[in-house]
C-alpha cells in the first residue's frame, strides 16, 4: 500500500529543549500549536495534527549538516508537509515575525521529480525544523 492510498496516522516525537518557557513561546505562540498535557519536565503540542513532546534536557548533541540540492541541511531535524497555501501563510508569518531562517523559504528540486517548497529554522533551544509543501502532493516520494 502506498502513501497516497492509506490514511495518514499521526506521528509522535519526543525531543530535547533547554527551556520549556521558550518551547511554549515558539511552538505555542509563534507556530500556533495548541498545548496538551504537561508537567514541570515536558510539554505536549499538537503539531499540525501530530503529537510532539518537548522534554527538558539542557544537554544535547551538536547537530550535523548534509548538502541537499545546494542547501546545508541541519541533521537531525523534523517538520511537517503542509499544503502550499498553508506553507506560504506560515512563511509569511515567520518572515513578519523576523524569524532567522537556517534555510530561507524557497523551491527545491525545481523542475525535477519531488519539486517542493522548503524552509528551515531553529527553535530557541537549537532544534532544527523543516516545513515543506508540494504543488503536487503525489511527488512526496518521487525519485
Amino acid at each position: 500500500m502506498n502513501a497516497a492510498t492509506r490514511e495518514l496516522q499521526p506521528f509522535h516525537l519526543a525531543f530535547p529543549v533547554t527551556s520549556l518557557e521558550q518551547a511554549r513561546a515558539f511552538y505555542g505562540e509563534l507556530l500556533g500549536c495548541p498545548e496538551g498535557r504537561s508537567s514541570e519536565h515536558w510539554v505536549d503540542f499538537d503539531f499540525f495534527g501530530h503529537q510532539i513532546v518537548a522534554h527538558l534536557a539542557p544537554q544535547q548533541a551538536t547537530p550535523h549538516r548534509n548538502t541537499v540540492d545546494g542547501d546545508d541541511v541541519p541533521v537531525p531535524h523534523f517538520g511537517v508537509v503542509l499544503d502550499m497555501d498553508a506553507w506560504e501563510a506560515l512563511a509569511a508569518r515567520l518572515r513578519a515575525a523576523g524569524c532567522d531562517f537556517v534555510i530561507a523559504p524557497h523551491i527545491r528540486f525545481r523542475g525535477q521529480p519531488g519539486e517542493q517548497a522548503t524552509m528551515f529554522l531553529l527553535d530557541p533551544c537549537g532544534n532544527a525544523l523543516e516545513f515543506k509543501a508540494f504543488a503536487d502532493r503525489s511527488q512526496l516520494f518521487a525519485t
